[in-house]
């Protein structure tokens, strides 16, 4: 008989749970003889606190999950030939989607362990193994194992629970679609006969336990009775806002193209969930705008504190803006991803770079607002630099820019101080060790970081974390939802104050780029290319490019579905005392050097044969 191979793979470990109270914070503060029943283990909130919290580290950790992590699979990044080859970013240019089973490097699936560390976190294995354990919390809710507990204590439990199990179906469904939406627990001696539902009914059910989540969460633990126990220490712990966010986020995919039409369907959009999902995210932004949450926009001059923290003892990224975020195993490592983000010899890298794509970086439009092609943008191919939006000069290393401060000992090394990326200079010579695309990626790293500055490591307390998502990508988000559920840039959720095009301008003001052009908020067309745009340029390289395109049913389209490099010549000899900003070039041209021959296929991922072959009703993803 089959078990529940689907669901857990180990119902034992489950079990487990119950059996301890080992977890990640201060609740957690367990003697030796903290053995105990598995009803003791609900009896009181700091016991099912401890249940509850081994949640929180189901979830990867995304940048650093490999030793060098592939993230970004849209049309963002270019992977080094060579040693990145094995890399699931090199899968996908080839529409090798199955190689994500068992992959080393893949968070979709690997080497599972609930307790592991970085190397053992997976979606799909920790996702499941979640669900079980949020419903096992749910059920002993319900039984009135929770004895000696407050009100507010049993809401904040359940609440979680709700969320959780939420939380991973929702990371489940966007890569593998509409799933059996479990919300019992199952029993491990039946076998399992679930039909896979489409993706509306999983949202819908989703929707419903995030709303309850809400209902039942404060908006800051600090403020409760509850909380103030681990005062200053609840930053990771989910709340009204982080439940409300997902809930606009559901309901949005919901209403995508994908999820809506299927594959081979048109692009339009599910108006009633749309409009859904921005009340949900005007609530958000309403309670954000009137000061009601811990939340807010960094000034731009603390962008990079989105992203890493240097010498601030292991603080973790996001500051205010950063409202989902998952625990970090291992800050120290770091290194290891930094090294992709620049040129082997200057970072003792082993070959393997991740560059920007030259498409991608053509995203990044010019300070005054306009895209690159547009007649009124000002740009011009011969100072390609010029004039560019301000976290174009943030996230991309362009030709000419000083890399390296310090002391170079070896002369023969000097020619790794400025960025040489013009047609034949050292970084873009070798694509097995440098950029093939003429550009780099320091988003995520700082100027210095390199072998002989030296900023960077443990000794820098460096660390480098990603937010789920953060307070710009739910500014854009209520700017789509509301832009395709009422048929208007200019519409507005009865939850917020701003019209959807005041909402792109929020975050682009933030930036300091001028606001969106009345040409680009007449129309739904125009104001949607620049809704594509804006969320490629703000949420760069965060992983989310990958499933907005396909989402957006553009992952297989033009230009969507390329990946170019850019070659020009410098006009004059570099002139170090100049900005590099400013700058000519000649011969400036653009070719494509990888084309993605995706089908309606590599819209959804495949499922291992070994799943699909449990039982008739959980079946395969069309075309695998």
């Amino acid at each position: 008989m089959m078990k529940t191979k689907l669901i857990y793979y180990l119902y034992g470990i489950a079990i487990s749970l119950m059996l301890s109270v080992s977890a990640c914070t201060e609740y957690l503060d367990k003697a030796p003889e903290s053995i105990i029943s598995k009803d003791d283990a609900f009896k009181n909130f700091t016991n099912f606190q401890g249940f509850v919290e081994r949640m929180y580290h189901l979830t990867p950790d995304i940048a650093k999950h490999f030793w060098v992590s592939s993230f970004n699979w849209g049309e963002d990044e270019v992977v080094t030939i060579g040693n990145g080859e094995y890399l699931m970013g090199f899968a996908i240019d080839r529409g090798n989607y199955r190689s994500y089973i068992g992959k080393g490097d893949s968070f979709l699936d690997r080497n599972w362990s609930p307790s592991g560390d970085r190397f053992q976190k997976s979606i799909w294995g920790g996702s499941w193994y979640g669900i079980r354990v949020a419903n096992m919390g749910l059920e002993a809710l319900a039984e009135g194992k929770l004895v000696d507990a407050t009100q507010e204590e049993r809401d904040m439990i359940a609440g979680q629970l709700y969320f959780f199990r939420a939380w991973f179906y929702f990371q489940l469904t966007q890569y593998w679609g509409g799933l059996p939406y479990i919300d019992y627990v199952l029993p491990s001696d039946q076998p399992l006969t679930l039909p896979r539902e489409s993706y509306r009914e999983n949202a819908l059910k989703m929707a419903a336990d995030f709303k309850k989540a809400a209902d039942l969460l404060p908006i800051n633990w600090d403020n409760t009775t509850a909380g103030s126990r681990t005062l200053n220490n609840n930053e990771l712990r989910i709340n009204k806002i982080w439940a409300k966010a997902m809930l606009g986020k559901t309901y949005l995919y919901a209403g995508s193209p994908l999820m809506t039409n299927g594959p081979n369907g048109p692009r339009t959009y599910d108006a009633e969930m749309c409009k859904l999902a921005a009340e949900a995210f005007g609530e958000v932004l309403s309670m954000v705008e009137n000061g009601q949450t811990q939340y807010a926009l960094v000034p731009f001059e603390n962008y990079s504190s989105l992203f890493y923290t240097i010498q601030q003892g292991w603080l973790m990224p996001g500051g205010t803006e950063a409202i989902i975020r998952s625990p970090t195993y291992g800050p120290d490592s770091y290194w290891r991803q930094m090294n992709s983000y620049q040129p082997s010899p200057m970072a003792q890298g082993d070959g393997i770079v991740l560059a920007p794509a030259a498409n991608y970086v053509n995203y990044y439009g010019m300070a005054n607002g306009m895209p690159l092609d547009d007649p009124e943008s000002g740009f011009n191919e011969n100072q390609p630099w010029k004039d560019r939006d301000p976290r174009f000069y943030h996230d991309i290393v362009f030709d000419g820019m000083k890399m390296v401060s310090g002391t170079i000992t070896n002369a023969d090394d000097e020619v790794w101080r400025y960025a040489n990326l013009f047609t034949g200079g050292n970084y873009v010579s070798d694509p097995r060790r440098v950029s093939r695309t003429g550009y780099l990626n320091y988003k995520f790293i700082p100027l210095g970081a390199n072998i002989w500055d030296a900023t960077y490591g443990y000794s820098y307390a460096t660390h480098l974390h990603l937010s789920w998502m953060r307070l710009s990508d739910v500014y854009l988000m209520y700017a789509e939802a509301v832009a395709q559920g009422f048929g208007s840039p200019t519409a507005k959720a009865v939850s917020f104050s701003k019209t959807a095009a005041e909402a792109v301008n929020t975050v682009r003001e933030r930036a300091g780029v001028a606001p969106m052009a009345s040409k680009y908020t007449s129309s739904l067309s125009a104001f949607m290319d620049e809704l594509i745009r804006e969320r490629a340029v703000e949420l760069a390289f965060e992983g989310h490019r990958f499933n907005d395109l396909r989402r957006w049913l553009l992952l297989t389209e033009q230009p969507y579905n390329i990946k170019t490099r850019q070659y020009f010549d410098r006009a004059q000899p570099l002139d170090t005392k100049v900005d590099p900003k400013e700058n000519s070039v000649l011969n400036w041209r653009e070719e494509v050097i990888i084309e993605r021959n995706l089908t309606s296929r590599h819209y959804w991922f495949p499922f291992k044969t070994d799943d699909v072959s449990m039982y008739p009703e959980f079946y395969q993803n069309p075309g695998w």
